[in-house]
C-alpha cells in the first residue's frame, strides 16, 4: 500500500494538531511552516478533513484549525479513506471475491491478497493519532 502525498501531508498536519489538542486553533501558515508542507495544498487537505468532521476551523485573525475530536478517537484508516479513497490498493473485498469466482485456478492468490487487504485495514482502523504520536521519537 502506498500513501499519497495528500494522505501523508494530511496525517502530518493532524499529528501537529494532535500535539496541540486542547490549546486552541493553529493557523494554517504555522502548520505549513513547522511541518514543511506546501500551504496551498494543505488548505485543500484541511478543507476536506473539515467536511469529514475530523477538524474544525475558526475564521479571522485569531483563526485556524483544531481537531474536531480527541486524537485517540481519530483513526488512520478514517483519515486515509477521506483523503485517498478506499483502502483497496489490492482491490476491494467485492473485487477480490469476484476475481476468486471468475478465476478459480487463482483463487488462492486472490485469497492471500484479500488477507493482506484485511490486515492492513485492521491495523489502520485501530491506530489513532495518539498511537502515532506515541511511536514518534523526540
Amino acid at each position: 500500500m502506498k500513501l499519497s502525498k495528500r494522505g501523508e501531508y494530511g496525517i502530518r498536519a493532524l499529528c501537529h494538531l494532535a500535539v496541540r489538542h486542547d490549546r486552541g486553533v493553529v493557523h494554517i501558515a504555522s502548520i505549513a511552516e513547522q511541518e514543511s508542507l506546501p500551504s496551498k495544498f494543505l488548505e485543500g487537505i484541511l478543507l476536506q478533513l473539515k467536511r469529514a468532521g475530523i477538524v474544525k476551523s475558526r475564521r479571522g485573525v485569531e483563526g485556524g484549525y483544531a481537531l474536531a475530536r480527541p486524537p485517540q478517537e481519530i483513526m488512520l484508516g478514517e483519515v486515509i479513506r477521506v483523503l485517498d479513497g478506499p483502502l483497496a490498493p489490492l482491490g476491494s473485498v467485492d473485487e477480490l471475491h469476484t476475481m476468486m469466482a471468475r478465476h478459480p485456478r487463482q483463487a488462492g492468490l486472490y485469497a492471500v491478497l484479500l488477507d493482506v487487504r484485511n490486515a492492513a485495514s485492521e491495523i489502520l482502523d485501530r491506530t489513532s493519532l495518539t498511537d502515532v504520536l506515541a511511536r514518534t521519537a523526540g
